[in-house]
């Protein structure tokens, strides 16, 4: 199996109404799809949009194409609900991706630049045919690839956590830093070397996932 992390860029014309909503809307940065299914040309979905309830709704309002949805208002955007036929750009879409072996990993990232980031996993012929079934307008930007079942941004594990929050507790990260690398041994009872291996194992993944949402 190979995995391959995409970008699809869309041209302004080939975005659909949702999308096209993000893109030109000051007050959403992005919409982070979580699972969904589609069935019959029915997609259902679940998400989080980073954004104002009131920016995004309007779209959905009155739509023929929208069957239902709901929104949950939460920290820094909301949840939604959402059933909808599907139109033209995203049943192509959906057709492209349905080849035999390959498997869409969530979550799947709508952008403000008019891209769509995901992560597909497959054998590499049907890999290649969804890229080339792709709809006339949708540019694709291979990101990476791996020859195994993987997804990007490799998160930090728990010992990194716990030992990056107590750096964070400490002043480590302060400027000037108040506490030095043997303070966090000391806090999290490891000897300076497994506490210094902690945190730079940490920090990169963190790194690393901050570059993957940015560039």
């Amino acid at each position: 199996m190979k995995s391959v992390g995409l970008s699809l860029e869309h041209d302004p014309a080939a975005l659909s109404p949702i999308h096209e909503r993000i893109v030109e809307s000051s007050d959403i940065e992005r919409e982070i799809i979580l699972g969904g299914q589609s069935v019959d040309g029915v997609e259902t979905i679940t998400s989080f949009v980073a954004g104002e309830p009131s920016a995004y709704e309007p779209i959905l309002e009155g739509r023929e194409t929208i069957r239902e949805y709901d929104l949950t208002p939460a920290a820094d955007g909301f949840f939604l609900y959402l059933r909808r036929d599907l139109e033209a750009e995203g049943l192509s879409l959906v057709t492209a991706l349905a080849q035999e072996t390959v498997v869409v990993v969530p979550p799947i990232e709508v952008r403000s630049d008019r891209t769509i980031r995901l992560t597909i996993v497959g054998h590499p012929s049907d890999l290649t045919t969804v890229l080339e079934t792709l709809a006339d307008g949708v540019s694709v930007d291979v990101r990476w690839t791996s020859d195994s079942v993987t997804v990007a941004g490799t998160t930090a594990s728990d010992r990194q956590l716990a030992a990056l929050e107590v750096a964070r507790e400490l002043g480590y990260y302060e400027v000037p830093r108040r506490n030095g690398i043997e303070a966090v041994a000391d806090e999290l009872a490891c000897a300076v070397s497994t506490a210094s291996e902690l945190l730079r194992r940490g920090e990169a993944n963190a790194v690393e996932r901050v570059l993957e949402d940015t560039l």
